[in-house]
């Protein structure tokens, strides 16, 4: 598309990478600064909501994870419960081999849930959020607010 003026197709010189200058914006036409203004905000906002979706599906495997874990322990508390209340009975009612197993077996249960519990409170802990995008969205202003130098027309 052919442009008027210093043709800014973006906000910095293609082959250095540095912004354009005051000049080069002031030899612009206002029409071409805004249409400038409004592809970078939208080329910024797509940008963002890129981001987000690559957070969430990180952040997503991550707590599913844990998740997971947290279920396993919570499985592990559950067998607990279920062998110390079995192993209490056997030893009141019978005070036998019987109800000892019925103990090593919930002590084991227990080493279990706790491994668990350790590896799901580790996973749990990574979780961050949406944290680059929360950093450069909260950017944003900063970047729309003139600079101290300002181009005056």
């Amino acid at each position: 598309m052919p442009t008027q003026g210093s043709g800014l197709d973006s906000g910095y010189h293609a082959e250095t990478g540095a912004p354009h200058t005051a000049d080069e914006v002031r030899g612009s036409s206002l029409g071409e600064l805004m249409r400038q203004v409004t592809t970078d905000l939208s080329t910024l906002m797509r940008q963002e909501v890129e981001l987000a979706k690559a957070e969430i599906r990180q952040e997503g495997r991550k707590a599913g994870k844990a998740a997971g874990l947290f279920g396993g322990a919570g499985f592990g508390g559950y067998m607990v419960a279920l062998f110390l209340s079995i192993a209490l009975w056997q030893a009141l009612d019978n005070v036998m081999d019987s109800g000892l197993a019925a103990l090593i077996v919930a002590v084991i249960w227990a080493a279990i849930a706790a491994v668990l519990y350790s590896m799901a409170k580790k996973n749990a802990e990574r979780i961050r959020g949406l944290k680059q995008t929360n950093d450069s969205v909260q950017r944003i202003p900063d970047a729309l607010k003139p600079h101290p130098e300002g181009v005056t027309r």
